[in-house]
Order: structure tokens, then sequence, then C-alpha cells
């Protein structure tokens, strides 16, 4: 009873099964002195994942021209294949918790990298919209998996001392991706850039050789003995690890008793609150128009008199940069005013980025047109890198009670890819009513989500789980 109700309380956190606690007598952490070479190596095979999440998503900017010219394809089409990747995604995370728990972390990435290598070759060869959707789709499914399942492996293998380090690598990784594909679709034909996409998956799958399974999840099967020996792979053959074996093998005990929660427990008067908070948090992300930007990025320079390719790289390499500064400020600003800041500035990009399209709409200042679209697009990519793209994850991941953390994180994760799927779908459709209307309309969701906020969004940064479900509760 004693465990139930340290767990309620937040003081035990199982999302951090490999706790090394120094004791009260000042005992040094016994993986302190380990080998960590096979952690960064498996980092950096997982964060493959990432790198092809983002080479996915980056995909459709530099493609879209050369698509629709080769294939004949129309806007409307080439809005299906742009955001059919999402629909993929969203199939992908309702089943990468289920996959990964069956077959493995391992398992769950070596699958989405087969899935991923199969929707990139049908790119490749598609000869119309059939075959080249199909392919979309497939990548879809591989990186919604991904999306869940490589920070999972990277948390469960990682020591305390270097978790949060080596966890913002995931984000870092997925915007190197995109700007990647940016800076490769600049010189490139689309096929060839369908071919590069392979390549971080093939990594993956050569790199899932030479890694251990995670620990955690071993023990959680009650393969004991691959248990001990991935723990010691990890840890470096001259570590101590009958400790932390044992804090790992009483976390799954604990979370063992904690009682299952359904989908329609949520929405008890208990977990409501938490519940509107996360969702809340993930509409506004995607409604304030992040995906309309990074789909077609391309076609909004194009459209405002800017080189798309010269528009494109700018400002996927800014989003690498403030993604990196955004993470060494999130302990440091604080949740809730850096996401504050990073709304303001993305209101400011979208209406910088529509006033640009009204002028040309009128013919007037033809000359600070296109200056006022890039500006407008590198302002509000460079705001949302800094907060708006990684806070609401973080803010997720701590309002949460843990027994309810699964069934919400599957929600809140759909309810994200569905978001992106309806922005990305509807952006060209928006675009054609109203070339300007479209970001004042994103303008708007950046003014409900500043109110959202500061209405509803507590600041979590240095609190205890007990704390912050006192702040959403009062």
């Amino acid at each position: 009873m004693a465990k139930n109700q340290d767990i309620e309380r937040g003081n035990v956190n199982l999302a951090e099964p490999f706790i090394d606690r120094k004791r009260a007598t000042g005992e040094q952490s016994s993986i302190d002195n380990g080998d960590l070479r096979m952690v960064f190596l498996s980092t950096v095979v997982a964060v493959c994942g990432s790198f092809e999440f983002g080479s996915c998503m980056g995909y459709s900017s530099p493609a879209q021209f050369g698509i629709m010219e080769d294939l004949n394809l129309s806007y409307s089409e080439y809005s299906v294949f742009g955001s059919i990747v999402t629909i993929g995604a969203m199939f992908g995370a309702i089943s990468s918790g289920r996959i990964a728990d069956f077959a493995g972390r391992k398992g769950n990435m070596r699958m989405s990298s087969i899935v991923c290598i199969a929707g990139w070759f049908a790119i490749y060869i598609a000869s119309g919209d059939l075959l080249l959707d199909f392919g979309r789709f497939f990548t879809g499914f591989g990186i919604g998996n991904l999306s869940y399942v490589v920070p999972v492996y990277i948390a469960e293998i990682t020591p305390k001392n270097l978790r949060g380090a080596l966890a913002t690598t995931n984000q870092l990784f997925i915007t190197v991706g995109i700007a990647v594909a940016y800076i490769i679709g600049a010189f490139v034909s689309w096929r060839t850039l369908a071919l590069t996409g392979i390549v971080p998956s093939l990594v993956m799958l050569i790199g899932l050789f030479f890694i251990p399974e995670s620990p955690r999840w071993l023990a959680m099967v009650g393969r004991q003995k691959e248990f001990e020996v991935a723990l010691r792979a990890l840890r470096g053959v001259g570590a101590n690890v009958s400790q932390e074996q044992t804090e790992i093998q009483d976390s799954i005990e604990m979370l063992r008793q904690i009682p299952e929660v359904g989908i329609l427990d949520l929405f008890n008067s208990r977990n409501i609150r938490y519940v509107t908070l996360g969702v809340g948090l993930m509409v506004f992300q995607q409604f304030i128009g992040i995906n309309g930007i990074i789909y077609y990025a391309g076609q909004i320079f194009v459209s405002a008199g800017v080189a798309p390719n010269v528009g494109s790289i700018l400002y996927s390499s800014l989003q690498v940069v403030l993604t990196a500064v955004g993470a060494t400020l999130m302990d440091k600003a604080g949740r809730r005013l850096l996401l504050l800041i990073s709304v303001s500035g993305i209101l400011i990009g979208n209406l910088l980025t529509g006033i640009s399209f009204i002028l040309k709409e009128h013919h007037l200042a033809l000359d600070i047109a296109p200056i006022l679209a890039i500006t407008g697009v590198l302002v509000y990519i460079g705001s949302f890198s800094v907060g708006a793209g990684p806070v609401p994850w973080v803010i997720m991941s701590e309002i949460f009670p843990i027994n309810v953390k699964g069934t919400a994180g599957s929600l809140v994760t759909l309810v994200n890819w569905f978001g992106s799927w309806v922005v990305s779908y509807s952006f060209f459709y928006l675009f054609t009513w109203s070339s300007w209307g479209v970001f004042f309309v994103y303008a708007a969701f950046c003014v409900m989500a500043i109110i959202f906020t500061m209405a509803l969004v507590p600041e979590t940064k240095g609190r205890t789980l007990e704390e912050i479900q006192a702040s959403i509760n009062n």
C-alpha cells in the first residue's frame, strides 16, 4: 500500500527506471565510473529514427514543383500527397505502444525502418499519384512509430545524469533531418531526394544489430538473463550494476501494481483538467500553422517572389540552431514564459507574412513584400523552434499522473497528428481562398493560444508532480 501511495503522490517516477540513488551516507553512484560508450552508440543509432522523421517531414517542400511537373499533379492532388503522411503517422502512433511492448523497442525501430524504406522506394518508382500516396502513407506510418519509440528507448537506456542532454537529441535530429532535406533538395531531383530518405533508416537497421535492447523492457517481459547482459553492455564491463538492477526490478513491480486506465477514465472529474490542458496545447501547437509552413515553404516563397531554395535552406538551418538554444533555456526561463514568448513571436511572423501577400495582391511596395515574406517565415520558424515546438511535449510529460500517462499520452499524440493532417491538408485550399487570409487565420489561433496559456498553463519548472497537480486543480 505504501508503494502505491508513493506512486500516486509523485514520489516515484517510473519514466526514470535507471535512477541510481546515492545513499544518505554519500555512496558514489555505481554508474559514474562505467564505460558509457555503448549508451552513446545506442543513442546515435536511435536518433537515426529522428533524422528519418525530419527527412520525411521536410521532403514535400523541396520536392513539390518537381513532382507536380513530372507527374502532372494539381494543387489538390499534391495536397493529398503532402498531408497523407500524417494519416499514416496517426495509425503508427496508435499502434506504436503495443508494437514496442510486444516486439521490444528494437523490434519496433527495426519494423519502422523497413516500412520507411519500402515507402521511400515506392515514392522513387512512382509514375502516378496512387503509388506516390501509398509510399507517403508508409513513411508516415513508420515515423508515427518512431515518434514514440525513439524517445522511450533513449530514456530507458540512459543514466539519470545524462538523460536530459541525450533526450534533447531526439528533437534536435528531427530539425537536422528537415534541414538536410531542404539543402539536398535544392540540388537534386525529387526521385533522388527520395533515395536519400532511405539512408537514415538503412543506417538504423544496420546499427540495431550492434546495440542492446532496452533492459527495462527485457525486465518487464521476464527475460532476466538478457536483461542483465544488456545492462552490463550499456554500463561497461567494470561497472557495478547490482544496485541498478534492483531498482529497475522495483520500478517494474510498482508499475504492475498501478491499475490500468481506460480511455473513458480520462474524462472523469479527476482527470479532465489534465486532458484539457494536454489536448489544448497540442491543438494550438498545430493550428498556429506549423505544418502549413514546413510542408509548403517553397510555395510560400515563390508566391512572395522569393527563391524557394534560398528561403527554405535559411529557415531550416535557423530551426536547428534555435531548437538547440530552446533546450538550454527550458530549465532557466521556465516552460510557461518560454511558450508565451514563442507564440507571441509566431503571431508576429504570421502577421508579417500575411502583410507581404496583401502588398503583393494590391501591387504595393513590391520591393518590400519579398523581404517581409522571408522575414515573417524566419521569425515564425525561429519562434516555434524555441518554445512552441518542444514545450507542449515537455509539459504533457509532467502534468499527467503516472497511472494515466500511457493512455493520455496516446490520446494527446493522436490529437497532435490529427491536427497536423488538418493543417497540412487545408493549407492550399486556404491559400487559394486568400493568400494573406490564411496567415491571419493562424494569427488568430496564436492569440487564442496566448490566452489559453495565460489562463490554464501552470509553470512546471522545478516543481514536484504533487505541486503541479495541485496548481492545475486549484
